[in-house]
């Protein structure tokens, strides 16, 4: 058995072999897509470290982290490290270029906004965020960090709109960890629920919607529903199923 896999693996292989030729329109597309993204940047040296970042993670590396990335677009491993980590630079204008970019491409008047909290497995305690909590990924509590996600989705195709990264309560209260993390003081303890108005409250307006949509973790909260009623929001949410007592 094992000698037919190891055959059937290598011819299945070898029919993933393609010439680096196919990508060459791709990446020419992928950099059109990212300049309005590059001119958000307030640093004539962080627009041109974007498309730097961007060679080294569709290379041929092995592992894509900023020390070999630096050594592969011939720059400083310094200022490849500050770009990724350290550098200060603020997300929420190329978040808005993305959700209009969005809008044009996609939006329709009865399109859909869906929130969906979803968690990402780690190993590590130094992750902002990190800590044991429901772990959807795996189906259990285990030790991961939990994005909240806003999507849109209509005929025409689906795509992220905003995302927001749930600090634990624990954590918030944690003025060490949050030094560590570099996590700024102006970043409070908010619910997954009340993270998914903050993004509607600051988004709703601009997105043509008729729905929101979410899962059970939204839909068992009385409180949450209320609030989209109050905001004059129609919603389809997950509920929990009731096993029957009889």
């Amino acid at each position: 058995m094992r000698a037919v896999w190891a055959q059937r693996q290598a011819e299945l292989l070898n029919d993933c072999v393609v010439s680096p030729d196919v990508f060459d329109r791709m990446v020419d597309r992928l950099h059109d897509f990212a300049q309005p993204y590059q001119q958000c940047l307030e640093t004539k040296a962080s627009q041109r470290n974007v498309d730097l970042y961007l060679e080294g993670l569709l290379s041929h590396l092995d592992r894509k982290n900023a020390e070999k990335i630096a050594a592969l677009v011939d720059v400083e491993r310094l200022v490849m490290q500050a770009f990724i980590g350290t550098a200060p630079w603020d997300h929420r204008p190329l978040v808005t270029v993305l959700v209009g970019q969005v809008v044009d491409r996609l939006g329709e008047p009865d399109g859909i906004i869906a929130f969906d909290p979803s968690s990402f497995p780690k190993r590590g305690t130094h992750s902002v965020g990190v800590k044991r909590q429901w772990c959807g990924h795996r189906g259990k509590v285990d030790n991961c960090q939990v994005g909240v996600y806003m999507g849109y989705v209509s005929r025409r195709d689906h795509a992220v709109l905003d995302f927001r990264l749930y600090l634990p309560e624990d954590w918030a209260r944690d003025k060490q960890r949050r030094e560590a993390c570099h996590v700024p003081q102006a970043v409070p303890y908010h619910t997954r629920h009340a993270q998914c108005l903050e993004m509607l409250d600051l988004w709703g307006e601009q997105v043509p919607h008729g729905w929101v949509t979410g899962d059970d973790e939204l839909g068992r909260h009385t409180r949450f529903r209320q609030d989209l009623r109050a905001r004059g929001e129609r919603y389809v949410l997950g509920v929990v199923r009731r096993e029957s007592t009889a």
